[in-house]
């Protein structure tokens, strides 16, 4: 239930910017890094490379992440973060910190500490190492 209303409400402050969950989750990955082949990121994000492909391409139709060909071989290419993503990034991560802090403001210092130690041992005992995007 709080899971839900988290990310709810998260999806909405981000489409108010134009993305959905998915394509922040993508445009973070990408933000700050060297460009990256859709295969590596799909790995990285522990997604599909048909789904990494149609984020892609949401993303570039936004003018939120560039491709670059290879010129060795026309097949490959790479993605990043253009100019106007990289500007987009940092408010979506103010908006991703203002929602967790609305949802746990109430949780004083120290049971935000416990509530984190908490997650960290669910999300270590069951080996989950990506973020889910649907």
């Amino acid at each position: 239930m709080v899971s839900n209303a988290v990310s709810q409400e998260f999806a909405r402050s981000v489409a108010g910017e134009g993305v959905t969950v998915a394509e922040w989750v993508m445009l973070r990955a990408l933000y700050g890094g060297d460009a990256i082949a859709p295969s590596a990121l799909a790995r990285k994000m522990g997604m599909t490379k048909g789904a990494i492909s149609k984020l892609a391409d949401r993303l570039l139709e936004k003018g939120l992440i560039v491709r670059v060909g290879n010129a060795e071989d026309k097949r490959a290419h790479t993605l990043s973060v253009s100019d106007a993503g990289a500007e987009k990034v940092p408010l979506l991560a103010r908006l991703a910190d203002e929602n967790d802090a609305a949802f746990f403001a109430t949780l004083g210092r120290q049971d935000h500490e416990r509530f984190r130690g908490l997650l960290r041992a669910l999300i270590d005992k069951h080996g989950l190492a990506t973020i889910p995007v649907d």
